[in-house]
Formats: C-alpha cells, structure tokens, sequence
C-alpha cells in the first residue's frame, strides 16, 4: 500500500488532523443517519461486506462502520491521521492503511461500500478520485459521500471561519478553497464520467449556526471538550432542502 501523503493539503500536520476530527464529530450524526437509510434502499446488509473509508481520519466513521457488521478498510493520505486512528483503534479488526485517495491500491471490485469523507472539497484531482472509488467498488456498489457547495454562506464559512479568522479557525491556512467547492450537479456530472449513477442529495447543518460557531471556539480555546461538541451542535438533516453549505450524497456503480 501507498505510505506518502498524495493530497497535498492533508500533509499539513497535526492542525489539519484536529480540525477534521472536530468537523468529524460535529458531522458524524447525520452521516449515520444518512448512511442507514441508503443501505435500507440498496437492501445492502452489512455483514460480511466491505467497506472503504476514503478521507478516514482518526478512524471515527470507520469504528462506526465496523460496529454495523462491515468488514472495514480506513484509507487516509495522512500518516498523522493514520497514527492517531491507530491508537484510538478498540479491536473492531479495521485495517488502517496511509493511502492517497487518487491512487488507490486495491484489485477492480474489492468494495461493496465506499465512503468519501473530507476528500471532495480538497483535491484538485476530483476526477482521479472518483475514477479510483469507482475501480475499487463491486458493480451495483455503493459511493456515499459529504462534501461543501460552492456558496457564498459556504466561502465566508469554510474560507472565513475555519481557515482565516483567528477565533474560529480550526484549518490550515489554503486547506480550502473555491475552485475545490463543488455544486451538485457539477459533481453530478464528474460522477457520471467516473461511471457512477447520481442518485440524492441531502442537505445538512446545525439547527441553530451560532452553535456551530460557538463549539468551534470553546473546542479552540479548551473550554469544550470532544464529547460535549454533537450534542452542542445538533446537526440534521435536509433531504429535500437546497445545500447551502454542506451535502451527503450517493450513486451506485454502474455494471
């Protein structure tokens, strides 16, 4: 397997680890939620199928995939992430594996499930991306991903907020931006040259922003703990609202 980091932007060290462990946290609800209810449709048991977390971080999602029944891989360009999800690691047999999400090194159709998390909205290589997912994936698989939409309530967050202004900033200067923010059809479309069949978007966001801001600080400044920031938050989901900042999404591969 691949060890270097490929996405550039993920090789920034621990601050870019921490920051997507709290977006993790605060998005890990809704991805469940999400995730459920398209394993319902796609008649898609978990037991004794595998999962590929692309972007797994410190292996939260993963975990949670595991506990499901999965058999699970947790894929990630960041040895900082990759070591971190190994300590963390409670004997759920999740192999952890440091690997850039454009170079996959897996045989055609080793996955019944790919998740793409906190990839998306980061690499330049979007089409490289969503070509290897779809090489990794069994025909009729499943490609679920969240990402950011290009908005201007999503800039003055994402570009703002999270990277720019110092009471907020939980990201590496230049980890985001604009061109690197997709809208739905455009990715739509980047889907369907990697032969995947869009499928839904679902819309998420904390019921109340300020709360969003307000985690963000205290978890910064100390005064907040991980476990304290889901409930503070309360992320929920859209299925039939318009993504101002935030979406899940999922296609299936075509045959």
């Amino acid at each position: 397997m691949p060890t270097a980091p490929h996405i550039a932007l993920d090789s920034a060290g621990p601050a870019a680890v921490d920051g997507r462990h709290i977006r993790a946290l605060t998005f890990q609800s809704v991805r469940l939620e999400y995730l459920r209810r398209v394993l319902s449709e796609l008649s898609l048991a978990a037991a004794g199928r595998r999962a590929l977390v692309v972007g797994s971080g410190r292996g939260l999602l993963a975990r949670d995939l595991a506990r499901l029944g999965f058999e699970v891989v947790a894929a990630d360009a960041s040895l900082a992430a990759t070591a971190l999800a190994l300590d963390a690691d409670d004997g759920l047999g999740i192999t952890y594996v440091t690997a850039p999400a454009e170079e996959l090194d897996w045989p055609d159709g080793s996955f019944d499930l790919v998740y793409c998390a906190d990839t998306l909205e980061i690499t330049e290589r979007l089409d490289a991306v969503l070509a290897q997912a779809a090489r990794v994936l069994r025909p009729d698989g499943a490609f679920v991903y969240d990402t950011v939409n290009r908005t201007p309530v999503s800039r003055l967050i994402y570009l703002g907020a999270f990277q720019a202004f110092p009471g907020t900033r939980i990201m590496p200067r230049g980890r985001y931006a604009a061109r690197r923010l997709r809208r739905p059809a455009e990715l739509a479309q980047a889907l369907d040259r990697a032969g995947l069949s869009a499928q839904d978007v679902s819309a998420f966001k904390p019921r109340d922003v300020r709360s969003l801001m307000r985690a963000t600080r205290g978890r910064r400044r100390g005064t907040l703990t991980d476990e304290q920031l889901p409930e503070l938050v309360d992320m929920v989901l859209e299925p039939t609202g318009n993504p101002v900042v935030t979406y899940l999404g999922h296609a299936i591969h075509r045959a």
